[in-house]
C-alpha cells in the first residue's frame, strides 16, 4: 500500500484523533477551566486586568472556606491608610453620631437600643470579640434595627503594646464573630482607649475598615453620674459631632439613664442622630 493510500478504517480513526485533538486544544487556551484560579481581587473575588502590585499577607478570616447555600459576599473596595483616625462626619445639615464602645452586655445594651427604637434613630456598636461571641443576638438586634456593628478588637488590649501579629488576631476574631452572627463583616474600626499606630491603621484597612474615633468623650466610663454625662453631651453637641460613650466595661446604668434624657433633648434641638457612610469618608 502507497503512503498516499488508506483503508477507510484508518481515515477514520485519524479524523476521530484530530477531532479529539481540537477539543482538548480548546479547553486549554479557549477558556478557563472550572476550578483553575486565576488573578483574583482583594477578598478572593476574580478580577480583571492585572494583579495587585503588591500581595496581602494570607489572612484566616479572608481565607476561612465559603459555607451555606447563599451568594458568597461581594467584594469590598479597601479604603485607604489612614494616618490619623476620623473624628467627625462631613456635612452641612446637623448630623451627629452617637456610638457606644465595649460591649455587648446584656445588662445595659437592651436599655440602650430601647431608647434608640423609642426615638428611631441609628448608633454605632463597637464591640470586643470576647463579649460578642456569647451575645450573637444582640448583635443580630442591632443589626435588624439599622445600627451598625464596628470592631474593637476582642479583649480591649492597648494596641500600642501588641505586636503584629498578636494584633491581626485581635481583630480578625471579632471580624469572624461579627460576620458569623450577622452575615457581613463591620465596616468600622476602633482602637481601644483611642490608641492609635501604623500598624493599626494598615490591618484595619487590610480587611476592609475605615478607623472611627470620637468629637465628644462622655468619661461614662469613670462613672461621673448621670447628669454630668447629659451635661457633656449638651456641651458638645455640634454638627457632624461623634459622642463617644460606653454600654459594657463597668456598671453602665448611668449611661443608659443619660441617653434617655438627652437624645431627645438633641432631636427637638433639631440635630438629626445618624450614622457614617463608608464610601462618604
Amino acid at each position: 500500500m502507497k503512503k498516499h493510500q488508506m483503508t477507510p478504517g484508518r481515515r477514520a480513526l485519524l479524523r476521530g484523533a484530530a477531532v479529539f485533538g481540537l477539543a482538548a486544544t480548546a479547553g486549554c487556551v479557549g477558556t478557563e477551566r472550572p476550578g483553575t484560579p486565576g488573578p483574583k481581587a482583594t477578598g478572593g473575588a476574580a478580577a480583571g486586568g492585572p494583579p495587585a502590585a503588591r500581595a496581602l499577607k494570607p489572612s484566616a478570616y479572608r481565607l476561612q472556606p465559603m459555607a451555606g447555600y447563599g451568594p458568597p459576599h461581594a467584594a469590598r473596595a479597601l479604603p485607604r491608610v489612614r494616618r490619623a483616625p476620623i473624628l467627625r462626619i462631613d456635612g452641612q445639615d446637623r448630623s451627629m453620631v452617637l456610638t457606644f464602645d465595649d460591649g455587648p452586655d446584656p445588662r445595659y445594651t437592651p436599655g440602650i437600643l430601647r431608647t434608640l427604637r423609642r426615638y428611631d434613630v441609628r448608633a454605632m456598636f463597637f464591640v470586643c470579640g470576647e463579649r460578642a461571641v456569647d451575645n450573637k443576638d444582640l448583635l443580630r438586634e442591632m443589626a435588624d434595627e439599622g445600627h451598625l456593628i464596628g470592631n474593637h478588637t476582642w479583649s480591649h488590649p492597648l494596641l500600642l503594646r501588641v505586636n503584629r501579629s498578636a494584633m491581626r488576631e485581635e481583630i480578625e476574631r471579632t471580624c469572624e464573630v461579627v460576620d458569623d452572627a450577622i452575615g457581613e463583616p463591620p465596616a468600622w474600626f476602633r482602637a481601644p482607649y483611642g490608641a492609635w499606630n501604623r500598624n493599626a491603621f494598615q490591618l484595619g484597612a487590610d480587611l476592609g475598615m475605615e478607623p472611627l474615633a470620637w468629637t465628644v468623650d462622655t468619661l461614662d466610663w469613670t462613672e461621673p453620674g448621670t447628669a454630668t454625662i447629659i451635661r457633656r453631651v449638651r456641651n458638645g453637641a455640634a454638627p457632624g459631632v461623634v459622642v463617644l460613650s460606653h454600654d459594657a466595661g463597668g456598671d453602665r446604668s448611668q449611661s443608659v439613664d443619660a441617653l434617655r434624657t438627652y437624645l431627645p433633648e438633641l432631636i427637638e434641638s433639631g440635630y438629626r442622630i445618624t450614622v457614617p457612610s463608608r464610601h462618604s469618608m
